[in-house]
């Protein structure tokens, strides 16, 4: 009985471990107080107490001069194992890239990372008012952003519905509820992409549209952002319909 215990208990030691440092990343540079690990997690203060510490100590996480918490140095030390980007970047870069030169607005791709939407890369337009509302590196709870929305939208509704759960507890700070955003998922899945009317910046429009990989799940998403005035109705559908076009490129591309 105790060999069975122990794997299991080191198991669940490590994605608690794990839910900290997705959260931490989630604060950039600023950081994140210990109390909102705490609260989003669900673990009791003492366990993230002794998580953190030992994450200190071993250089992954720093406490900041506000007593904030953030992923340390050694994380980008361990990054540089692995020098080569993902095929899925390989595969999107020429159509965002495309995508962008016809569309004129800037695009984001957006991927999947456990229970987060992680932006990895940024195309900007030719347009002579461009949204940047997000940076590469930012990191969300799935279901924030509309890139989150449509992912989740392309999952099985049961699944969908449990990590809009899991993460009710974090769309506190967004000023959404689990209710707003599984309206946003089902009507993101009637219409076939995701809209948010009301953009992370105020005055503008995003429309996302969800990749998926050569099984079938989605991965990532793709995202144009503009100002308002620049998605009516008409043009909404066609830039609608060219990224969809680009994510159905990309999604041959990985699959070769």
């Amino acid at each position: 009985m105790i060999s069975e215990r122990q794997p299991r208990q080191g198991a669940q030691a490590i994605r608690r471990a794990l839910s900290v440092l997705r959260l931490l990343a989630a604060g950039r540079d600023t950081g994140v107080p210990l109390s909102e690990v705490v609260k989003a997690t669900a673990l009791s203060r003492p366990t993230v107490h002794r998580i953190v510490h030992v994450l200190i100590e071993e250089g992954i996480v720093e406490r900041n001069a506000a007593g904030r918490y953030a992923i340390g140095g050694q994380v980008g030390e361990l990054a540089l194992a692995r020098p080569s980007r993902s095929p899925l970047l390989v595969a999107a870069e020429p159509h965002l890239a495309r995508a962008s030169e016809v569309l004129g607005d800037t695009l984001f791709l957006t991927v999947r990372t456990g229970l987060d939407t992680l932006s990895v890369a940024r195309r900007i337009g030719a347009y002579p008012i461009q949204v940047l509302s997000i940076e590469v590196g930012a990191r969300r709870p799935l279901g924030v952003s509309s890139a989150g929305v449509a992912i989740l939208a392309a999952l099985p509704a049961t699944e969908a519905r449990k990590i809009v759960a899991t993460n009710a507890v974090r769309f506190e700070p967004y000023r959404t509820t689990p209710a707003v955003v599984l309206a946003r998922i089902q009507a993101a899945r009637r219409r076939g992409y995701g809209i948010a009317d009301v953009g992370l910046v105020q005055g503008t429009k995003s429309i996302s549209v969800w990749i998926k990989n050569p099984d079938g799940a989605p991965v990532a998403a793709i995202t144009l952002s503009a100002i308002r005035n620049r998605l009516g109705p008409r043009r909404e559908a066609d830039v609608a319909d060219t990224l969809l076009a680009t994510a159905r490129a990309v999604e041959m591309e990985m699959a070769g």
